[in-house]
């Protein structure tokens, strides 16, 4: 399929960004995630400036990865496809039928995983450690989706 000439730049730009944010989550969940995430090491931030470091790290990255590929990458992807672009959950429909994404559902939790990291972050420790620790589990979704939108978007010609 043939896309414009600024729909392939921003999508080669988009490509680019999500391959150096793969890169730096998967660094930071590998530096972190060396053993379970519980809430005796989660008190710990208070007195352990890295570990605060690495625990914001993997947050930021994590949900920053999750909106790029969500909110930025998959729109103009499929807009570049003559796809239909529509509201998150629409788009999250058709890149599953597309096997671009293996669960909107799944995508979801991820989302709403995201904002307990950041919303929740201070108040409650157990939330926190629970959350961190399915964020762990979910890094290979966010790695495989990223993999799978730009392998599409090498497919496209400009």
């Amino acid at each position: 399929m043939r896309v414009d000439e600024s729909q392939w730049v921003r999508l080669q730009f988009l490509a680019r960004v999500t391959h150096k944010e793969c890169q730096y989550l998967l660094e930071t969940d590998q530096r972190l995630f060396t053993g379970p995430m519980t809430i005796d090491l989660v008190q710990k931030i208070e007195m352990d400036p890295l570990l605060a470091e690495r625990l914001d790290a993997f947050v930021s990255r994590f949900g920053r990865l999750q909106d790029n590929l969500g909110d930025k990458l998959l729109p103009q992807l499929l807009d570049a496809m003559a796809e239909p672009v529509g509201a998150v959950i629409e788009n999250l429909d058709r890149a599953e039928k597309l096997g671009w994404l293996s669960s909107s559902d799944t995508w979801l939790e991820i989302r709403k995983l995201r904002n307990q990291m950041v919303h929740e972050y201070i108040e409650d420790l157990a939330i926190l450690s629970s959350a961190l620790q399915a964020g762990h589990a979910y890094v290979p979704v966010l790695i495989d989706t990223a993999k799978r939108l730009t392998a599409q978007i090498n497919k496209l010609n400009p």
